[in-house]
């Protein structure tokens, strides 16, 4: 099996029991060993009292780009830790887009930044993220498969 043969199936692992994203109207773009491409319409549901995208969603959009690529080794992998920088609102209708890429993964342990761009191309937000990789794989691998 190859690296993007299995970061394809660990995320469509994950996806099928992955019900927050799903239901918050997010899809995969794009997948890879280490990396995530995840994406989301701001739907009025998603509206703050200043009429942009709340914060703890944009934070969930980055967090669930940061859970698909750090588990894309098939690799039972959790968020240790997590910081957001917000530097520009999300508008209404937009499709943000979060883009997850391994900096570091040193045995366990993992260093992720993500980028969170609207439509236009501006910054959204940044996050890191940490990872553990903690027992079980995401699929059955085995030496054959």
């Amino acid at each position: 099996m190859t690296p993007q043969d299995r970061a394809r199936r660990s995320a469509e692992a994950m996806w099928a029991t992955d019900t927050a994203s799903q239901e918050m109207g997010m899809r995969i773009d794009d997948i890879g060993p280490g990396r995530a491409v995840l994406s989301m319409e701001v739907q009025p549901r998603h509206l703050n009292g200043h009429g942009s995208c709340h914060g703890g969603f944009i934070f969930t959009l980055a967090d669930s780009a940061f859970a698909f690529a750090c588990n894309s080794y098939n690799a039972v992998t959790v968020a240790q830790e997590c910081q957001v920088t917000y530097l520009a609102p999300g508008l209404v209708g937009e499709r943000l887009v979060a883009t997850a890429i391994e900096q570091a993964r040193p045995g366990r342990s993992g260093v992720y930044d993500v980028t969170i761009t609207g439509a236009d191309g501006r910054k959204v937000a940044l996050m890191r993220g940490l990872s553990r990789t903690i027992k079980g794989q995401l699929f059955e691998e085995n030496a054959d498969a």
